[in-house]
C-alpha cells in the first residue's frame, strides 16, 4: 500500500513560505490529495479485486464481467417496494417486461461506475486550478519580500536592517497592490465556486 501513495506523499509537502491561508490550502493540499488518493485506490484491483462481477452460466466469468463493465446495468423504479424473494432477487433488479408482457416497465439506467476514476482525477484538477492561478498571478512576490527572515540562522543586525526594508518599502508602496490582492480573493472566490459546483456536478 505503501507503493500506492508514494507518488503522491509531495502534495502534502509544506512550503516554506506561505502565500495564501490555511483555507486555501485545504482545497489543493487536503481535498485534492484524498481525491487523487481514492481514485488511485480505486484502480489497484490487486487490492481491492475485480472492479465488478456479474454471476452468469454457461459463459468464462472474465468475459461476462468485461461486458457488464463495458455495458450499463439498470434498475425498474417501480419494483423499488415490490417483496424481496418473491417478485424481485433485490429491490428494483428484474426482467422489464417479466411482471406484464405487455407492458414493459421504465428502466433507469446507471453507467457512474465506470467513470468514477475518472472523475475523480478530474475533480482534483478543478480543485488546484485556483492554486495554479495564484501561484502564476502571485509571481514570488511574498517570497521575494520575506528575504530569508524565516531562517533562524540570520544575525540581529541583518534581521533588523531587512525589517527596516521591508517597512520602507509598504511605506512607499501603500495603495499600489490592490490589483495583487483582487486576483488573491478572485481565487477564493473561485475556490468557493469549485465546492458549490463539485455538489451539483457529483449528483449530476
Amino acid at each position: 500500500m505503501y507503493d500506492v501513495f508514494g507518488s503522491i506523499r509531495g502534495l502534502l509537502k509544506i512550503d516554506s513560505v506561505s502565500i495564501d491561508n490555511n483555507i486555501f490550502r485545504l482545497h489543493y493540499k487536503g481535498t485534492m490529495f484524498i481525491l487523487v488518493a481514492f481514485s488511485l485506490l480505486i484502480t489497484q484491483k490487486q487490492y481491492f479485486g475485480d472492479p465488478i462481477d456479474c454471476i452468469v452460466e454457461g459463459v468464462r466469468a472474465d468475459i461476462m464481467d468485461t461486458y457488464c463493465w463495458i455495458h450499463s446495468t439498470y434498475t425498474i423504479p417501480a419494483l423499488t417496494g415490490a417483496e424481496l424473494g418473491v417478485v424481485v432477487p433485490h429491490p428494483g433488479i428484474s426482467n422489464p417486461n417479466l411482471h406484464g408482457q405487455d407492458n414493459e416497465h421504465e428502466t433507469r439506467h446507471h453507467k457512474y461506475y465506470q467513470w468514477v476514476t475518472l472523475f475523480l482525477y478530474l475533480q482534483a484538477i478543478m480543485f488546484y486550478v485556483p492554486r495554479y492561478l495564484w501561484k502564476i498571478w502571485e509571481g514570488g512576490k511574498v517570497e521575494m519580500l520575506v528575504m530569508q527572515l524565516n531562517t533562524p540562522i540570520l544575525d540581529d543586525d541583518v534581521k533588523r536592517e531587512r525589517k527596516a526594508m521591508l517597512v520602507d518599502y509598504f511605506s512607499l508602496n501603500l495603495h499600489n497592490h490592490n490589483f495583487y490582492a483582487f486576483r488573491f480573493f478572485a481565487c477564493e472566490l473561485l475556490n468557493f465556486i469549485n465546492v458549490i459546483g463539485q455538489i451539483y456536478f457529483t449528483d449530476k
